[in-house]
């Protein structure tokens, strides 16, 4: 009789790499032996994915990197990439040790992480605006239309001239955003009258930093416009590759426009969205109906567009060749169709604007489809591991962006949820009505569990950094998967091919159909009970740690992944930091006090967009009428200043060009035991516990208070937890105006 291995009830028995049964330790031996044999031969049972943790490690480089206070020097890039292939090539030729050579690679890996990540900003330092309210005469082209801001339509210029600015001064690209009137198409070359600062810092100190977006994106100032747009005569051709560039955008929005023309503003703007990338004409309570059910995603171009896009053209082809029996016995079926599907995947990069997300689900999708033309497994680990490789080494500041850390972080949980799917036993002769019954269960239960999966994978940076959960998201997309697969997706795919020659509108209307379906599955789940829930921000380590339990969950093999689970909660479980009293943005206009568990906003029409990122951040919920607030705080259109029954003595003033009436200042300090001015200084003394001025914020930063005792007061200034980055000095003092 053999000897049978028997294991927990449901779980197959552990094999190593070559597929045989892990040993058994004999009984005899000691318990810590016994224990310390079965933990060496579950790293050995890891002997073929050691290679999945490079891009693990190469990202903890670039992390490491952008996490530091100070900016290291040029020459460390470039020696951090000499010592990092000198270990490459010292454990390719000397190592024998398996596992001191996988140790290298990652420290490796790892070095060269930190060194890619200086090299790349090193490459991408180029002028930034200063802060200057002085208005400019901006000359220059119309590179796109980006997103629309609270303040109106945005437009992203080339700028040839910035008023009296040096050439070494002016900034590559700016953004402005426009007060209503002509709206120019890409490729126009126009003239506007416009305030243009530095790129914005972060709305609370330790939130995210757009700035460094920007920096990377070679945004160097933003403002807005205090004119109309006119014509401008340009005095000489732009580059070619701006003109190239331009000439791609001004086709995307003429399809943007010919798509929201045939379809209307309402699911004509999301269609054109998912399209073409221009957001410009989603109506505002769609996005806000799409966040609260958990379909946000929808709107930017991802692994998800990507993924049916390819897979569509994937599907069409292959059926299409194995229908013509001619051609189907000549060519290679499979390989054609992966390799139309890679041409529309780029296509539809190239149409929908390349931003940063679509880069990356392009990266993505071309290694799936470029495995099948080499006979490689096209859905893996392994192969996710070369995407993420690829994409770290080309844009290492992606790991800081949570689009990058939410689309790998569901991406390696659903391949790892397939690794361990058990295939249902296909049955040969059972009649079709069964068959029918069993595939739609197969599918339920699979596409609820790939939600299910996905949606806990970027739980916790959903939480973190957007400080909010979908009660209904996991019904939400399951409801909308298949609209937006088998009709709206094909429908969008195939109206923007066949528009050009006037034939798009019956695949764009059913695009259109679908669209409507989908917001009204958005509109129940937001008005439905508890549809969204406040959660605030962990501390600063939870989602890195986060983040690497999820991965170890992923990518480990073996019973020693659940040692993931408690660092994969870590945003969950981790104690959440102490709530600020008191905010207030980096000029000193607006101001926001904590009140129980409602933030009481001084100027709810001011600065909000910053006010309810703060509040949401630290749990609260920001008070937008002025109900609550006139029960607490005297405030008029100037200042605001603390009423008896105010939870916290504070006053703040926002006029710059006259002194408040009234004797008003004199009150507010007497009344205040902190007092913020957007004012370079106090108009006059001031007996106030703290008082805060303009000249603080312009070096600080916003700022958020604890109040320690009575009177005593710390402040946590934005700038002090920035440090001294590229893309947080500003100007180059030596680039003159």
């Amino acid at each position: 009789m053999s000897d049978i291995e028997v294991g927990e009830p449901g779980e197959a028995a552990a094999t190593d790499a070559r597929g045989a049964p892990l040993s058994t330790p004999p009984p005899g031996r000691p318990s810590l032996a016994r224990a310390w044999a079965w933990v060496a031969e579950q790293i050995e049972h890891q002997a073929e994915r050691w290679s999945l943790w490079t891009p693990v490690a190469f990202g903890c480089g670039a992390g490491a990197y952008f996490s530091l206070s100070r900016e290291p020097q040029a020459w460390v890039g470039l020696v951090g990439v000499a010592v990092a292939a000198a270990i490459l090539i010292g454990a390719n030729r000397w190592s024998r040790a398996r596992a001191l050579t996988a140790l290298l690679v990652l420290l490796a890996a790892g070095l060269g992480g930190f060194s890619m990540a200086k090299l790349r900003t090193e490459g991408a330092k180029a002028p930034v605006a200063g802060v200057d309210t002085r208005p400019q005469r901006l000359e220059g082209w119309v590179m796109d239309i980006v997103s629309p801001g609270q303040g109106g339509p945005r437009l992203l210029i080339a700028p040839y001239r910035i008023g009296d600015w040096a050439p070494a001064a002016t900034p590559i690209r700016v953004r402005v955003t426009l007060r209503g009137g002509y709206l120019p198409a890409p490729g126009e070359p126009i003239k506007v009258l416009a305030v243009i600062n530095t790129p914005p810092q972060p709305a609370s100190p330790g939130s995210y930093d757009f700035a460094r977006d920007a920096f990377f994106q070679s945004v160097g100032g933003v403002g807005f416009a205090l004119g109309p747009v006119q014509t401008w005569y340009a005095p000489q051709a732009p580059p070619w590759r701006l003109r190239l560039t331009m000439r791609i955008n001004a086709l995307r929005w003429a399809l943007t426009r010919r798509i929201v023309d045939t379809l209307g503003v309402g699911s004509g703007g999301l269609a054109a969205a998912m399209t073409t990338g221009h957001d410009a004409f989603i109506p505002k309570n769609e996005v806000n109906d799409l966040r609260a059910a958990g379909l946000a995603h929808i709107i930017s171009i991802s692994g998800l567009h990507m993924a049916i896009v390819g897979g569509f053209v994937f599907a069409l082809a292959r059926f299409g060749i194995a229908a013509w029996p001619w051609l189907a016995l000549r060519v290679p079926g499979k390989k054609v169709a992966a390799g139309l599907a890679l041409a529309s995947v780029l296509a539809y990069l190239v149409l929908s604007g390349w931003p940063p997300p679509a880069e990356r689900s392009a990266v993505t999708a071309a290694v799936a489809f470029g495995a099948m033309l080499f006979d490689r497994q096209a859905i893996s680990l392994h192969a996710l591991s070369l995407a993420a490789m690829v994409v770290l080494v080309l844009q290492p500041e992606a790991v800081t962006q949570p689009g990058f850390q939410m689309s790998f972080a569901a991406t390696a949980a659903l391949v790892a949820l397939a690794e361990v799917w058990r295939h249902p036993v296909r049955e040969i002769n059972a009649p079709w009505p069964i068959k029918i019954v069993q595939g739609f269960w197969t599918w339920l239960v699979a596409g609820a569990a790939a939600s299910f999966v996905a949606g806990t994978a970027t739980g916790p940076f959903s939480m973190q950094d957007f400080n909010r959960v979908s009660t209904w998201g996991l019904i939400s997309n399951m409801v909308t998967e298949p609209i937006s697969g088998f009709l709206m997706m094909p429908g969008l795919a195939i109206g923007a091919v066949l528009a050009p020659f006037g034939l798009g509108k019956w695949p764009l209307e059913v695009a259109g159909f679908a669209i409507d379906l989908m917001n009204k599955v958005a509109h129940v789940a937001a008005i439905a009970p508890f549809s969204q829930i406040n959660v605030a921000s962990g501390p600063e380590w939870s989602l890195p740690a986060a983040f690497l339990g999820l991965l170890w969950l992923c990518l480990w093999k073996g019973r020693l992944r659940w040692l993931g689970l408690p660092l994969a909660l870590a945003v969950n479980l981790a104690p959440k930091p102490p709530i600020p009293d008191v905010w207030a943005d980096g000029e000193g206009s607006a101001v926001a006090v904590h009140a129980d568990k409602d933030a009481i906003l001084f100027r709810p029409d001011v600065k909000l967009f910053g006010a309810e990122l703060w509040a949401r951040r630290r749990g609260l919920v920001p008070q937008e009428t002025e109900t609550l607030r006139d029960a607490s705080y005297d405030c008029d259109h100037w200042s605001c200043m603390p009423r008896a029954a105010a939870p916290l003595k504070v006053g703040s003033a926002w006029n710059l060009k006259r002194p408040l009436k009234d004797n008003r200042f004199a009150q507010m300090c007497a009344a205040s035991e902190v007092v913020i001015l957007r004012n370079e200084s106090a108009p006059e003394a001031c007996p106030a516990s703290l008082v805060l001025t303009g000249a603080d914020f312009a070096k600080g930063g916003s700022a958020e208070l604890f109040r320690i005792a009575p009177g005593k007061w710390r402040v946590v200034w934005a700038q002090n937890l920035r440090g001294r980055r590229p893309w947080t000095w500003g100007p180059d003092p030596r680039l003159s105006r």
